[in-house]
């Protein structure tokens, strides 16, 4: 079964920071690209917040949060991460992880971890 799992949300005040988890099953995780995304309201898109390269050789940002976040990966691990520094209030959001892998069939198939929440308020 493919899936993506995260772990590592929760409460923090601004400032701090926090790493969040995000591990692969299923599938080659040291194949692929990976992402990810977040969502401050439910009725906004996902946003992509960064992308690492399957070998991690390359990574991108948003605007909002170059310099504060990294991403990066252990495909020893299966493990995609995402370092949040200096958190700030409009970092809270449902974050998720996201691959697209390509099937035995040809065709390509989104994969999204489950989403952790993370709330930043002091």
């Amino acid at each position: 079964q493919v899936q993506l799992v995260e772990s590592g949300g929760g409460l923090v005040q601004p400032g701090e920071s926090m790493r969040l988890s995000c591990t692969g099953s299923g599938f080659t995780f040291s194949s692929y690209g990976a992402n990810w995304y977040r969502r401050q309201a439910p009725e906004k898109e996902r946003e992509l917040v960064a992308h690492i390269t399957s070998t991690g050789g390359y990574t991108e940002y948003a605007e909002s949060v170059r310099g504060r976040f990294t991403i990066s990966r252990d495909n020893a691990r299966s493990t995609l991460f995402l370092q949040m520094n200096n958190l700030k209030p409009e970092d809270a959001a449902v974050y998720y992880c996201n691959v697209l892998i390509r099937k035995a069939t040809g065709a390509y198939v989104e994969v999204w971890g489950q989403g952790t929440l993370v709330t930043v308020s002091s």
